[in-house]
């Protein structure tokens, strides 16, 4: 079954480049983004590994976590890492998932079932479809899921963008447009009234019957 929108995001313990986690225990009352990767050394996502470590400060403020995956084992991780940072300049300090029987993979729906049990003798061809992003809430819902190609590097400040999406519209009833960024007005959804949205953002303009737009509320 795929995973969809406000689905429980699969729970699992696992063996990071941190120590074993429990993934439901390690998101703890934040948020999380979940990133995967078909291979160790490959080179897009060494160049998007380097770029998540740089980005993570960014994450920290949103209160969201970051965990990588690959289908290979914690001790070629730790190696990959020294290649990481002479590429992009960053450090890789958050976790990143061992997942040499490809259970995480299978959980989350990335391989099938008739995949095997070893990520031994596996080309990243093998698990191109290892290239997913889930943002996690602190209900453990997922809240977010991007696919991409092995050829086309993630962009990362497209999740920060989602993250910060996701965060004012579960705080109040609004929705984002097309393109929006931080600080640009909102939608007022259709489970407001006219009188109450006048009470919770003071004004709004009516662009259609079914479109008000309002500015952002206060985080």
């Amino acid at each position: 079954m795929s995973l969809r929108i406000n689905d429980t995001a699969p729970d699992f313990t696992a063996e990071t480049t941190q120590g074993v986690i429990h993934f439901h225990d390690w998101i703890g009352d934040g948020y999380a983004v979940l990133f995967s990767h078909p291979k160790d050394f490959t080179p897009v996502c060494t160049t998007e590994l380097g770029t998540m470590a740089g980005l993570e400060e960014q994450f920290t403020k949103r209160n969201a976590k970051i965990i990588g995956i690959s289908v290979d084992p914690v001790e070629s991780h730790e190696r990959w890492k020294d290649d990481i940072r002479t590429v992009t300049g960053h450090a890789v300090e958050y976790p990143l998932i061992g997942d040499t029987d490809l259970k995480v993979a299978k959980l989350y729906d990335m391989l099938p079932a008739e995949a095997g049990d070893s990520c031994e003798g596996r080309t990243p061809a093998d698990n191109a479809t290892v290239r997913s992003v889930f943002v996690i809430g602190p209900d453990k819902k997922i809240k977010l899921v991007l696919t991409y190609p092995m050829s086309t590097g993630r962009n990362f400040q497209e999740i920060l963008r989602a993250i910060d999406s996701i965060q004012l519209t579960a705080k109040h009833q609004v929705a984002t447009p097309a393109d929006w960024q931080q600080g640009d007005d909102v939608i007022i959804t259709a489970a407001v009234s006219n009188e109450d949205a006048v009470k919770r953002f003071g004004s709004y303009e009516t662009i259609l019957p079914y479109i008000r737009k309002t500015k952002q509320p206060a985080a």
